[in-house]
């Protein structure tokens, strides 16, 4: 399947809504305080966003509320154009782990993050639809392990389902994911190394393991 250009679909959005006298509202799911830095920084421009903060895959509990402290830290630092809310949405584990049975072995990048995608992007719609925002979207597009095609298919597809419109993004794009390492820093952001399940922090440490452990002759 020929690769969608989501970033120029973003800029003739964004040349739709500059002229309008309000702001239209975007309700943004937010993964985490580095990643949503240069979203915020760029979408306050053109849209008003609620930020929601809906991550049922991160564990321990203590790491979730870890990352919310800081989502909720960056936005009261960071300057914007326009002040965003945030919905803190239920921690409920369960909802991650039935839709991750029988995919817990794969690695990251595969069904089950595709799964967890959809999971928390028909969470956003349904909020989206209920709270009356004109767009929704999710930060998860810019991190360079996560999959842009596979992240707009599926909201494209809730947002025909739920009848509220999905925002064409792809973030990394235009310098977005080397703006938020900068602002990560200028802001003293706390960095999480893995995305945030047991399953990829399991990876993580079995990678950590095999690189401190001395090659046999």
């Amino acid at each position: 399947m020929e690769k969608v250009n989501y970033q120029k679909k973003l800029d003739e959005v964004i040349e739709s809504v500059k002229g309008l006298q309000t702001k239209p509202t975007l309700l943004l799911h937010a993964c985490c305080a580095p990643c949503s830095s240069y979203v915020l920084e760029y979408l306050t421009q053109y849209f008003h966003i609620v930020l929601f903060y809906y991550n049922p895959n991160i564990s321990p509990k203590e790491e979730f509320e870890k990352r919310t402290r800081e989502l909720e830290r960056l936005l009261s630092e960071m300057p914007m154009q326009d002040s965003p809310e945030i919905i803190v949405g239920e921690y409920d584990q369960r909802e991650f782990f039935d839709i991750a049975k029988g995919f817990e072995d794969l690695p990251e990048g595969s069904e089950r993050c595709f799964r967890c995608y959809r999971l928390r992007l028909e969470k956003t719609a349904q909020l989206a639809k209920q709270i009356g925002a004109d767009w929704f979207t999710t930060t998860l597009s810019i991190s360079p392990y996560k999959n842009a095609q596979k992240l707009n298919e599926i909201a494209f597809e809730l947002g025909e389902v739920y009848d509220i419109k999905a925002l064409p993004v792809d973030f990394k794009k235009k310098g977005g994911y080397k703006r938020s390492i900068e602002l990560s820093a200028q802001y003293s952001l706390y960095r999480q190394d893995y995305c945030g399940c047991v399953y990829s922090k399991a990876q993580r440490d079995r990678k950590n393991r095999e690189k401190n452990t001395p090659a046999s002759k």
